[in-house]
């Protein structure tokens, strides 16, 4: 096996694990509040991501004075937002449409950064926006009444996205880069707080912890958290920046296969349709980035 087959497969592994968070997500939002759920990620995986800097010999980051306020606001939004928001959000929608609207992430944070940078978009850049949210147009359509997918729920799921894709225009804010698992285990460390306070308003302690949401939490920390960014980054160093980012088109497809497969939910033609615009706009997207 080549190196950058070996990378094709780090990173289709990679973006299985982050399509698998929806359905994670979905068993954690029917059996935990969505602030207590996120701490208790974070709480499984700093542990993690502090034995792995000790292994590769990775120092703590010491990041500069004037990036703490960066800092601080990525691991609120990007990393306690992204997670609360999808647990919240999953209590309304479905975990395939769900999926679908996270594979919309490329394309929202291009779109956050022609916004609020100015940057000034092509024409393919443009068109993959206009694909990606017709995507995300089928999937918010209220299907039947009755119907579990949900108008809010989608809401919800759709600013998960936009948390993330903040934390991702933040990162090109930071005065001094950090390494990506130094980085990582600092917002696992801040995040932890951050979600620790809020978690405090939803008094966890007066109500049972279901042991399904509990191993949900668990896999999420340990698998999509640690062993996705090794997976992403291991593969990352193998290919082009523009070939991983083709590769993100994945996410959507794994979580709408897993919803089907682990939760028995039912694949439409809307969601279909859905994710075949999205798979579109990612493809379109990783064309411009190559040009």
């Amino acid at each position: 096996m080549t190196r950058r087959t070996q990378g094709f497969l780090y990173l289709t592994l990679a973006m299985v694990t982050v399509g698998s968070t929806v359905v994670a997500s979905k068993l954690i939002a029917a059996g935990l509040p969505p602030f207590t759920a996120t701490a208790l990620r974070f709480a499984v995986a700093l542990p993690l991501f502090l034995a792995l800097l000790r292994l590769t010999g990775t120092p703590w980051p010491r990041p500069a004075a004037r990036d703490w306020p960066v800092l601080l606001i990525q691991a609120g939004a990007g990393s306690v937002g992204y997670t609360a928001l999808l647990i919240t959000g999953l209590r309304y929608t479905s975990a395939a449409d769900a999926g679908v609207i996270i594979g919309t992430l490329p394309v929202v944070s291009t779109a956050i950064a022609i916004v609020v940078l100015g940057e000034r978009p092509r024409p393919a850049t443009l068109a993959a926006i206009a694909l990606a949210a017709a995507g995300v147009f089928f999937i918010a359509a209220q299907a039947a009444p009755g119907s579990s997918r949900s108008l809010l729920g989608n809401a919800l799921i759709f600013g998960a996205i936009v948390c993330e894709g903040l934390f991702i225009l933040l990162n090109k804010r930071l005065r001094q880069p950090l390494r990506p698992l130094a980085q990582s285990t600092l917002m696992t460390a801040l995040g932890l707080a951050v979600a620790t306070l809020a978690a405090l308003a939803e008094t966890p302690w007066s109500a049972p912890l279901p042991p399904q949401a509990l191993a949900a939490v668990a896999y999420y920390a340990a698998v999509p958290t640690v062993a996705g960014f090794l997976l992403w980054y291991a593969g990352a160093e193998r290919v082009s920046g523009a070939e991983a980012s083709l590769f993100t088109a994945v996410a959507p497809v794994s979580a709408l296969l897993l919803a089907a497969l682990v939760l028995g939910e039912p694949v439409t033609a809307r969601q279909l349709l859905g994710v075949a615009c999205v798979l579109a706009s990612v493809a379109i997207l990783g064309r411009v980035r190559q040009a």
